[in-house]
């Protein structure tokens, strides 16, 4: 089998086979097939698009590039949720203690942060003394010990998905569907799922900026969960302004405690009660999902939530006096407030705008390798839809440098668009695809 006749008929546009993609994975993984040559094949796929089979095959072969982890030893079906990625989502720090309080057991490999989006390892590393790279051994006991762990990707899982995922940020082809949801898919088959609940982010934080490709996007995934045998349901999540008030690490942290203490911002309640009732009904915890809403409601003013989280960072070795005293965790230097200009209402905060500048304060990276300050960041006070008068409140800078904090703070009253009229909220659940 050679390369360049793999390239060949997928630059005229046939389907490759099984065998095909299985040595294409195999040997550019190994180092066996150039970057030049995996360029010519990826951007001839995202050219051509691929079939369902295709896109499956090439799932499966990144998934099995590496390690596959084994959660049988858990005895309960696992069950993975997983967001396509935006600004302000704190989800996963709510969620999944509060399933996990419900009998659903967690064994969750998160990503860090990249770019305008914030990742759930760097707002867990905001907690003082939590460990994110614990080894397979430990990462299971820890779920059979308390029914939840939670870690950074520091297994060998699907290295030919962090390769080809370089190279297509490299050569302009990330946003391909069906190398996105592979990539995707891959993960979460290598890091042992049976059921899948996937978060599909959708607007202008996100990276399915239209509900069309957001819809195809989910479709692809859920049709390579019934080929590999991993029953898997989409919710599509509305991503045009961020997620709740906090967009920075710490910031986050303590949005999601007060969360699990009752105090539940509208839109990340949504979120979170939809996945979750999901997550329980794939779990086998049950099939009525407003039922399955109503005892994640009363996990969280019982308190059972917030006691889940407390174990979860307790165990893996997290200070919980911060979670338990939030006004412990370390304050930015200058926490200032934008006021409005104008009377009016708010017609939009775009995301995408938010994340870059909580990024450029020091909350992101653009780099892999770069530092991040779990301190700053943005705060909201109004979200989209809410009046607003002249010289109220509509936001927090918390900043460590004077210059950024001033620019943040010009930069929040062009983001931060008020018009005269009042304006109709947009749903944040779009829809589900199952």
């Amino acid at each position: 089998m050679r390369i360049i006749d793999i390239i060949e008929k997928k630059r005229e546009k046939q389907e490759l086979n099984k065998q095909e993609i299985e040595y294409f994975v195999t040997e550019y993984t190994k180092g066996n097939i150039k970057d030049y040559q995996a360029a010519a094949l990826v951007m001839a796929i995202f050219i051509n698009g691929m079939t369902d089979k295709e896109t499956t095959d090439l799932s499966m072969a990144m998934a099995n590039s590496g390690e596959i982890l084994d959660l049988s030893t858990l005895q309960e079906t696992i069950v993975d949720k997983h967001s396509t990625g935006g600004v302000g989502d704190k989800v996963s720090l709510i969620l999944l203690p509060l399933v996990s309080s419900l009998g659903v057991p967690v064994a969750k490999m998160s990503g860090r942060g990249l770019g305008f989006t914030g990742g759930t390892i760097d707002k867990l590393e905001a907690i003082p003394g939590y460990q994110t790279g614990i080894e397979r051994e430990q990462f299971i006991k820890n779920v059979q010990k308390i029914g939840i762990s939670m870690i950074s990707q520091t297994l060998n899982l699907a290295p030919a998905d962090k390769k080809l995922y370089a190279l297509r940020d490299a050569i302009a082809c990330v946003e391909s569907i069906p190398l996105i949801a592979s990539s995707i898919m891959s993960k979460k088959i290598a890091s042992g799922a049976q059921k899948i609940v996937l978060d599909v982010t959708v607007g202008k934080g996100a990276f399915m900026q239209t509900i069309e490709d957001a819809r195809k996007l989910a479709s692809t995934m859920i049709e390579i969960g019934k080929l590999a045998k991993r029953e898997t349901v989409c919710v599509l999540t509305n991503m045009d302004e961020p997620l709740g008030y906090a967009v920075g690490n710490s910031l986050e942290v303590i949005e999601a405690v007060k969360f699990l203490k009752g105090e539940m911002p509208e839109d990340v309640k949504q979120v979170v009660l939809e996945l979750g009732s999901y997550m329980m009904q794939l779990a086998g915890k049950g099939n009525d999902l407003a039922e399955n809403k109503k005892q994640m409601l009363e996990k969280i003013e019982n308190g059972k939530a917030y006691e889940k989280f407390l174990q979860l960072v307790k165990n893996q070795g997290g200070d919980i006096s911060y979670l338990e005293d939030i006004e412990k965790f370390t304050k930015a230097k200058y926490i200032e407030p934008v006021r409005s200009d104008k009377q009016g209402y708010i017609q939009e905060i775009n995301s995408k705008e938010i994340g870059k500048l909580a990024g450029i304060l020091g909350a992101g990276r653009e780099k892999k390798e770069d530092a991040i300050d779990p301190s700053v960041g943005i705060v909201l006070a109004k979200k989209v839809g809410d009046s607003v008068k002249t010289e109220e409140i509509v936001a927090y800078v918390h900043a460590n440098n004077e210059v950024k904090l001033q620019e943040a703070k010009q930069n929040l009253k062009e983001i931060i668009k008020i018009v005269a009229n009042p304006i109709e909220k947009e749903p944040v659940i779009l829809e589900i695809i199952k």
